[in-house]
C-alpha cells in the first residue's frame, strides 16, 4: 500500500521547483554521502552531533532557520509544556508553537520503537503539534498524527 495516493503525490511533485530540489540534493550529498564523514557520525554520541544534524539537514538541506537567528522556525531542546523533559528539536509555526518535534538517537540505536515512543510522548506535551520526526542519524522517519 502506498503512503500517498498517486494523484496527491503527482500534484505535490509538480509544485516543486526543480532547481531548488537539485540544489538541496547536492547539499545533502555533500553532507551525508562522504564515507569519512559517515564514519565520524557513526562514532559520535547523540549529544555530539545533535545540533550538527539539525543544522546539516534541517537548515542547510531543507531550508529551516535555527534559533537564535532572526525569524527562526527551528529550535533545539524544546521543553515540554507540562514537565521538564525536552525534545531534541522542533519545527515551529509562525506563532511559535511546535508543529513537529524531533527526537534523535545515536547510530547505535536500531530499535526505532523506543525513539518513536519518546517522540510521541514529546508530541503529546505540545498543544497543536501534529508531526514527529525521529532519526538515528542514518535513518529518518516522519510520522503524521
Amino acid at each position: 500500500m502506498a503512503l500517498f495516493q498517486t494523484s496527491v503525490l503527482k500534484k505535490h511533485l509538480a509544485d516543486l521547483n526543480q532547481r531548488t530540489v537539485e540544489n538541496a540534493f547536492q547539499v545533502f550529498s555533500q553532507k551525508f554521502q562522504d564515507p569519512t564523514r559517515q564514519e565520524n557520525i557513526r562514532n559520535s554520541k547523540e549529544e555530539e552531533y545533535q545540533e550538527g544534524f539539525l543544522r546539516d539537514l534541517f537548515v542547510e538541506v531543507l531550508g529551516y532557520t535555527l534559533k537564535p537567528a532572526s525569524g527562526f522556525n527551528l529550535v533545539a531542546e524544546l521543553k515540554n509544556q507540562s514537565d521538564s523533559k525536552k525534545a531534541d528539536g522542533a519545527i515551529l509555526a509562525a506563532d511559535g508553537t511546535a508543529i513537529a518535534v524531533i527526537e534523535l538517537k545515536g547510530t547505535n540505536t536500531t530499535d526505532f520503537k523506543k525513539i518513536e515512543e519518546q517522540g510521541f510522548g514529546y508530541k503529546n506535551q505540545q498543544r497543536g503539534c501534529r508531526y514527529v520526526i525521529t532519526s538515528n542519524f542514518e535513518r529518518l522517519r516522519f510520522y503524521c498524527h
